[in-house]
């Protein structure tokens, strides 16, 4: 696999001349040539940056919501499908929640959410749900152009993800959302904004907000929609999604009179989150308990009691042992400094002035104080 080099061009393994050469011994430009970037394409180079971008931005919410939703319905497909013999249409399914099933919809939701919004988050971003992008945009993650454009894109996604698998499994098309169990339509719409609320304050909080622990997002994503779908499914159809309902019934021609609650409620929950989101960030809450993002150095050289403000230790600072650290007293952020950092590492600004004039290293590792917001 380490051999392995990727070749500039349109599909270079079929039309790159180069490769008639094999065998002749390698070219010194083909020594030279390791794991280059495709050439960009002179449609997409004439176009400005900020259009292409847009456009970019659009094919992956397209792609992505479609392969979302395609991998989420037809596993709710094989589920609702009914055991009968071969060739009946029936959509019904058994009264009373059946929990095999309930956990496998929801699995299939959870899971391809999870993988697909790893694979599209570089490009789009991944969110594949209109009530998200909504939230973004209100939080200031997502312009609202922006917003507006992958909007489109989410809801084509959803309508071809939806016609294709009606297309490719037997039997009618058993994924739309309904209420059922009972479910009057209050219920129904505050269901949904409940459980939205939870799924986008999720991508808030694990996506949004920068933290160690980001590149694992999808993964939480993922298991946030899993347990939301869990308690959703059999009620509401568990829908936190108003392209994952609508594209079905644009598959089926056929809207539901409860469909309403499948906009009004998802929107109402990324207004919920948006707000609470709000409310956090002005309450400063990474105060309330810090350090959750410190590596060992800077939880070293934190002290809350004396400053909220997030420590940035020099890259050369070492630990001082455990004991030491306990047996002395320290009396000010100079001193607590200096007994955890090397000699030539010191905090910034007005105190700092104890580096020599000839000590080249001090001016390149100086350490200063940066919010957590920072």
């Amino acid at each position: 696999m380490e051999n392995l080099q990727m070749k500039s061009g349109f599909l270079p393994g079929l039309f790159d001349r180069r490769g008639r050469n094999k065998g002749k011994g390698p070219t010194p430009e083909l020594e030279e040539e390791k794991m280059p970037e495709p050439k960009p394409s002179p449609l997409f180079t004439r176009l400005p940056d900020g259009l292409r971008n847009h456009f970019i931005a659009m094919a992956g919410e397209f792609v992505g919501t479609f392969l979302f939703l395609f991998f989420a319905f037809a596993g709710t497909q094989v589920a609702n499908t009914p055991q009968t013999t071969t060739g009946s249409t029936s959509t019904n399914l058994p009264q009373g929640p059946n929990p095999a099933q309930l956990l496998y919809i929801s699995l299939c939701f959870g899971f391809s959410l999870a993988v697909n919004a790893w694979i599209f988050f570089r490009i789009s971003g991944g969110l594949f749900n209109p009530a998200v992008t909504l939230g973004l945009c209100l939080i200031g993650a997502v312009p609202f152009l922006r917003g507006g454009l992958i909007f489109i894109a989410q809801m084509l996604g959803a309508m071809a993800s939806a016609g294709v698998v009606k297309t490719l499994f037997p039997g009618p098309l058993a994924v739309t959302t309904s209420l059922s169990g009972g479910t009057s339509k209050a219920q129904g719409l505050f269901i949904e904004m409940f459980l939205t609320a939870q799924l986008v304050f999720a991508i808030f909080m694990l996506a949004a907000e920068k933290h160690k622990g980001t590149f694992l997002a999808p993964v939480g994503i993922g298991l946030s929609l899993f347990i939301a779908e869990l308690a959703g499914v059999y009620y509401t159809g568990g829908s936190l999604n108003p392209a994952r309902s609508f594209g079905p019934c644009v598959a089926n021609h056929s809207f539901p009179s409860e469909h309403w609650i499948y906009w009004v409620g998802p929107l109402l929950g990324s207004l919920v989150a948006s707000g609470f989101f709000w409310f956090i960030k002005s309450a400063e809450y990474q105060t309330a308990n810090p350090g959750q993002d410190f590596d060992d150095l800077e939880a070293t050289a934190y002290h809350p009691e004396e400053d909220l403000t997030r420590p940035v230790v020099s890259p050369t600072a070492v630990l001082e042992p455990a004991a030491s650290r306990d047996g002395a007293s320290r009396t000010s952020k100079e001193g607590r400094s200096s007994s955890r950092l090397p000699t030539r590492a010191l905090y910034g600004g007005r105190g700092s002035g104890e580096a020599k004039d000839g000590d080249a290293d001090a001016s390149a590792t100086v350490h200063h104080k940066a919010t957590l917001d920072g």
